[in-house]
């Protein structure tokens, strides 16, 4: 198993509408081979501003990088950057 964990703090200012956007084109990239589970979600927590996390497994490392060469995923990182600032953490997890 490979494990991809992403945190976007989006940016003040950034427009509900855009947020909105956001969080259905990263939903969307969880539709794809090797994906084990998927789960973006809006922090409830908003003392730091706008947090959206991104939680995915995928079913191993090979998988996980097909995925991130996609140009769903690319569009995604490109749609990303203009509202946000990440943090990302990727760990092979072994099966349970």
């Amino acid at each position: 198993m490979f494990r991809h964990v992403v945190l976007f703090r989006v940016r003040d200012g950034v427009g509900a509408t855009d947020v909105v956007a956001a969080l259905k084109t990263l939903s969307g990239l969880g539709r794809h081979a090797g994906v084990v589970s998927w789960a973006v979600e809006r922090s409830l927590d908003g003392r730091k501003g706008t947090i959206i996390a991104q939680d995915a497994t995928f079913a191993d490392a090979q998988s996980f990088g097909e995925w991130r060469s996609s140009d769903a995923h690319r569009e995604a990182t490109d749609q990303m950057a203009r509202i946000s600032d990440w943090w990302v953490a990727d760990w092979e997890q072994p099966a349970t």
